[in-house]
Formats: C-alpha cells, sequence, structure tokens
C-alpha cells in the first residue's frame, strides 16, 4: 500500500497517496493546472509545459504531470509568474505550426485553441515559422495533417500503451521534429495500424481527424480511451 502523505496545494492541505504526481492530485481536488500532453491513463512525458507549478525551496518550475508529491511539499499552482510562462508556452505552441483555426475541423473543439481562450492569449509575440509541412491523406479513414501537430505524443502513447501497435513515434529534433508512422512511411502504407481510430481521438487538435468531417465537425471521446486503461490496471 502507498504510504499516507499531507502535502498543500495553493494553501489547502491535503491528504493522499504516495507515488502520485502533483497534476493528478491536484485535478482530483478542483484545482486546475492547464496541460495539452497529459491524458488520464497514459504515461506522462512532461512535453507540452503547461502544467508548471511553483514547489516551496525549489528554484525552478515543474512540470506537475511528472512530479510526484512528497510528504509536506507546499505547491502553488496560479501566481503572475506561471501564467506569464504557460502564456509564452502556448504562443510559441501556435507560432511554431501554422494552426489556422478558420478552416480547421476541430475549430470550437480544439484543446489547444480552448485553453489559449483560458489564459488569455489572443494574438502571438514571436515570429511564426511557416513551416513547408504537408498532409498525409494516404489512410482510408483518417488524415494527419502536421501543421496542426502539437507534438504533445498522446497519440504515440496511445499507440504504444493502449493498442499495442507501436505505429507512431516522433523523427528529427527542435524544431524539425515530426510525427511519422513506421520509420516514415505513409500512414496508408503502415503494417501495423488497426485502424482503431484511439491516436485520434487522443489527439488534441485537429492534427489527426476522420476522413468525412467539414470545419468545426471534428469532436474528439478520450472517455473510451479512459476506460481502456482502466481495465488494464494502467495508472492515470
Amino acid at each position: 500500500m502507498p504510504q499516507k502523505i499531507s502535502l498543500r496545494i495553493d494553501g489547502e492541505l491535503i491528504h493522499t497517496a504516495g507515488q502520485r504526481s502533483i497534476l493528478e492530485v491536484a485535478l482530483e481536488h478542483g484545482k486546475f493546472i492547464p496541460s495539452l500532453c497529459h491524458m488520464k491513463g497514459l504515461a506522462s512525458v512532461g512535453a507540452c509545459r503547461l502544467c508548471i507549478v511553483e514547489v516551496a525551496g525549489v528554484g525552478r518550475v515543474l512540470p506537475a504531470c511528472s512530479t510526484p508529491v512528497q510528504d509536506g511539499m507546499a505547491v502553488t499552482t496560479q501566481s503572475d509568474k506561471l501564467r506569464r510562462y504557460r502564456k509564452i508556452a502556448l504562443e510559441l505552441l501556435f507560432a511554431e505550426r501554422n494552426h489556422v483555426c478558420a478552416v480547421c475541423v476541430s475549430n470550437g473543439h480544439c484543446e489547444l485553441q480552448g485553453l489559449a481562450t483560458k489564459l488569455g492569449v489572443t494574438g502571438v509575440r514571436y515570429p511564426y515559422t511557416f513551416p513547408k509541412i504537408g498532409v498525409d491523406l494516404t489512410h482510408k479513414k483518417f488524415t494527419l495533417d502536421q501543421n496542426r501537430c502539437i507534438l504533445c505524443t498522446r497519440c504515440v502513447r496511445v499507440c504504444a500503451e493502449v493498442e499495442g501497435a507501436h505505429v507512431w513515434d516522433v523523427s528529427s529534433r527542435g524544431v524539425g521534429s515530426r510525427l511519422v508512422c513506421e520509420l516514415n512511411r505513409k500512414w496508408g502504407e503502415s503494417r501495423n495500424c488497426t485502424s482503431c481510430g484511439k491516436c485520434v481521438q487522443s489527439c488534441p487538435t485537429g492534427a489527426l481527424a476522420e476522413k468525412g468531417f467539414a470545419v468545426e465537425e471534428m469532436t474528439k471521446r478520450t472517455e473510451p480511451i479512459s476506460r481502456l486503461t482502466a481495465l488494464r490496471g494502467v495508472r492515470p
């Protein structure tokens, strides 16, 4: 049995089991911490850096999704510093790719767009990179639009950890990083894809979508994936 510990989150005394992340405990107690790469039931990777929090005695901000709680810890989830850093992270995500919401199938149902609204990001202060990256339409049911990918790797993890197909991965580094299918095959040429659609449903933006949906029509359903991970005994 995990040892019971006590910590404070935004001044509130919380009793919980050890071996859990700050994000998990905070969400259970109604604390808002933004995140795009976290998904219940999948391993945490700290990719988006939006869930950063301050911990007393630590000289830097920490990702709440991959930082375990400790006895006596004092966590701050909301501060001017955190709000400033989170806005910067969101702006950089928009600047890195070609997010044109007006023609996106996930417009109005996009987690990136929703967080920008919630956090007050109304513009981008950084130069757009406008990379020349294409769209993969070779799969019979789904599409991959690299222009809208934020490299959260939720699709990579759900395909590996839940479906067990290991179709997706990330190639290269830095601004050259790209989501790739089976060592850079076209999605329609994949040998291991089961066409289950879990990667599509886990995608927080319009990067992965089902064919046949027009602008603003594509919604994602993560609940079935969370139920599957619970049945498999995967800890959130």
